[in-house]
């Protein structure tokens, strides 16, 4: 079978698999999911209209429904009333992209990590806590919300955050990746919608499809997702929330003015739809207000210290509103049993003993002088961020897409993330990647890597 492109072309796809079983709109799913990774459905290529497809296969219409239905919750395709349903542009990135060459080493720019500068604090921190007559502790059970100290020191992160919350509202997770699949698997119901900014983070993509969530693309622009946008997706798609990181954007770096903060408050609460926001970056940016304190009442606010600390502390804490706090918990109960006790303890203590607020100038420091480096190589124009942002949007000349620049990157020994990777929905990716400044181990590695980009950009 020939490979189907985009603009309607796929409309002539006409699938092959077994009639003989018996859930027929599962072996038309994994149809569907064979020739999208195969290539013969590519990205953006809009199937045939459900009825149409049915009375050519000689099935009922129900059994398209599921089939794409299935497909959908999966994160493979993306279906909008009126407009009908595609292959989400996002479907390939786990099997195309990112293939790294055989025994050669690349320059890592694709993970945005921090700087290892607080490692020896951490470990110092720890071997103190080893010699501690409270080491035995970490090694037995920990309850959820057992210790009422660590609830004051994440409440004390929040402030730090920008986000003003109290201990009664406190969870905490393995990670912010575990805190936002356990609201997915709590809040949303199967089929749910979130909305998300057309370009997002991997991490939400991947734990919707696994709790059968569907994203729903927002425009966004320099200042972060558009209130208007999202106020048009709430009348239109009846979400049941929205998902946002509103300081130092994963991966456009846009921060959100405060009016832009307090209209997106507006907007969820007319729509009577959830805020989840992941305050990640925000410390980074120095602690402007979070969204979420203008919606308290259906605010979930995810604080965790993997991107401002050490990527191996994964420790996060979650404020909720008390309506959902006790589903949540069940969830991460479901999930965790309990949290890792040597990180929520070393966690609270980074925390309270003052020595998070040098850890994290620290860092800001670094980043701000690695983003000279990065100018000297990659000017604003054509490379968006500002010094608090650990990644760049690099916008690529038009004889690139993003995919073609990440493979070729790649090819020269550099990992960098294309704008697929980010993608919501049916939203065309943006001709830009992300790259990850901060993660190369020395100065030497990241000029290196630099040079190799801006040559590839010139050529």
């Amino acid at each position: 079978m020939q490979a189907v492109g985009q603009n309607g072309a796929a409309l002539s796809w006409r699938p092959e698999f077994d009639r003989s079983k018996r859930s027929l709109y599962l072996e038309l799913a994994a149809c569907l999911e064979r020739d999208i990774a195969a290539g013969v459905l590519r990205p953006g290529a809009k199937l045939p209209p459900q009825r149409e497809l049915a009375d050519t296969l000689g099935v009922n219409v129900s059994t398209v429904s599921k089939a794409f239905k299935l497909c959908e919750l999966k994160g493979l395709l993306s279906a909008t009333v009126g407009s009908g349903t595609f292959v989400a542009y996002s479907a390939l990135t786990g099997r195309e992209l990112l293939q790294r060459p055989r025994g050669k080493r690349v320059i890592d720019m694709a993970q945005a990590l921090p700087d290892d500068s607080a490692n020896h604090v951490l470990a110092q921190m720890a071997s103190e806590l080893f010699k501690s007559g409270e080491a035995d502790a970490l090694f037995s059970f920990h309850a959820q919300g057992e210790d009422e100290w660590q609830k004051d020191a994440a409440v004390k992160l929040m402030e730090l955050c920008g986000h003003a919350t109290h201990r009664d509202r406190i969870l905490f997770a393995n990670g912010g990746q575990n805190a936002l699949s356990a609201i997915l698997a709590s809040l949303f119901p199967r089929g749910g919608k979130l909305a998300v900014d057309d370009h997002t983070y991997p991490g939400v993509r991947s734990a919707a499809a696994m709790f059968g969530v569907k994203l729903v693309p927002v425009r966004t622009g320099a200042q972060g997702m558009d209130p208007a946008d999202l106020a048009r997706v709430c009348r239109t798609e009846k979400i049941t929330g929205a998902y946002l990181i509103s300081a130092c954007h994963n991966p456009t770096t846009a921060t959100m003015p405060e009016e832009n903060r307090r209209e997106i408050a507006r907007v969820l609460r007319e729509a009577d739809a959830l805020l989840i926001e992941d305050g990640t970056y925000q410390l980074m940016h120095g602690g402007a207000r979070a969204v979420a304190d203008f919606a308290p009442e259906r605010s979930l606010y995810i604080a965790t210290l993997s991107k401002v600390i050490a990527p191996g502390m994964r420790a996060a804490c979650l404020s909720s509103p008390e309506s959902c706090k006790a589903r949540v918990s069940d969830a991460l109960y479901s999930l965790n049993v309990g949290v890792v006790p040597l990180m929520a303890e070393l966690g609270a203590r980074v925390i309270a003993s003052g020595q998070f607020e040098g850890i994290t100038a620290a860092h800001r420091a670094e980043t701000a002088r690695r983003s000279a480096v990065v100018r000297g190589f990659l000017p604003d124009s054509v490379c968006a961020g500002g010094d608090a942002d650990i990644y760049r949007w690099l916008s690529l000349p038009e004889k690139y897409t993003s995919a073609q620049f990440e493979r070729l990157a790649l090819e020269r020994g550099v990992g960098v993330l294309a704008a697929e990777r980010f993608t919501a929905g049916k939203t065309p990716p943006a001709r830009a990647a992300r790259v990850a400044f901060c993660t190369p181990k020395s100065d030497e590695e990241l000029i290196r890597g630099l040079c190799i980009l801006s040559r590839l950009l010139k050529e």
